[in-house]
């Protein structure tokens, strides 16, 4: 693919939204309220955090739900990667990002799982997850279900996609959930960037191959971007993580043979913990 500068009319710049008061299920209000309030000062019952975690967000709970979608090139993405666009990075990312998260947080983590947008346990977590969402084609049937999900106060992730061409068909298939609203820009001003680790910038993690080209950047993707679309109160319900490759960052974290990639991994780790306690106290 020929490199080009990526687009951005499609944008608004914001700083700082209003704080969220989206309607989510009793017991994510519930938990959220006692972290704000200093109430939650140990781990669930049978739980055991390890030594030297945060121990702020003790009560919360949080599992990685990989989000199993239609896509336009499936056969041509298999054909080339041995995968699914779906399936990429996986079971080593979320598998990675779990250990990650329970070490250094009290959050009760569980097995990461995989569930269809027409799967009735979506409503029972407040987070989820799509890679490769460049390539993704959402049914009519999980159109409005995805819009109800993201309303009630669910969060969608969406990561490890490039340039110019996969950006227009995110905003493409988003546009069909949302036809009223605008996908905005999260500066570093954002709580996202303080609420666990303190990031003074959005970083852009290269995904193995490119890494080994020499650059942190692919398909024309020069500048990583995180951006969203806000509910009424001001909450976003999407993390659009852009012309970077946060999967990559956790997938090949543990792999010693690649060591000038360790501090791209740990950007990807930081950047993440953030979105998901982030997700969890909004």
């Amino acid at each position: 693919m020929t490199d080009m500068p990526g687009r951005t009319r499609d944008v608004i710049r914001i700083a700082v939204p209003t704080p969220a008061r989206a309607r989510r299920s009793l017991t994510a209000v519930l938990l959220a309220a006692a972290v704000a309030g200093g109430m939650l000062t140990g781990p669930s019952p049978g739980v055991r955090a390890q030594e030297g975690s945060d121990r702020r967000f003790a009560g919360l709970e949080w599992t990685f739900v990989r989000v199993k979608y239609s896509s336009w090139n499936a056969d041509g993405f298999r054909a080339r990667y041995w995968s699914e666009p779906w399936a990429i990075d996986g079971p080593a990312a979320e598998q990675n990002l779990s250990r990650r998260l329970k070490s250094v947080t009290a959050i009760r983590v569980n097995d990461p799982i995989v569930l269809t947008l027409t799967d009735p346990q979506l409503f029972q977590h407040p987070w989820i997850y799509f890679v490769e969402p460049g390539n993704l084609r959402l049914t009519d049937e999980e159109v409005p279900l995805l819009r109800e999900f993201l309303l009630r106060g669910g969060t969608a992730t969406l990561d490890d996609f490039h340039g110019p061409i996969e950006w227009e068909n995110v905003v493409r298939e988003f546009k069909r959930v949302f036809p009223e609203r605008e996908i905005v820009e999260l500066t570093p001003e954002h709580p996202v960037f303080s609420c666990f680790y303190k990031l003074d910038a959005y970083p852009q993690i290269p995904g193995l191959g490119s890494f080994f080209a020499g650059r942190t950047w692919e398909k024309g993707g020069f500048t990583a971007h995180l951006r969203t679309i806000l509910d009424d109160h001001g909450r976003p319900m999407l993390m659009i993580n852009w012309n970077t490759d946060m999967g990559d960052g956790w997938e090949w974290s543990n792999a010693e043979e690649y060591p000038g990639y360790i501090k791209y991994t740990a950007d990807a780790y930081r950047m993440m913990i953030n979105e998901i306690v982030y997700t969890l106290t909004h």
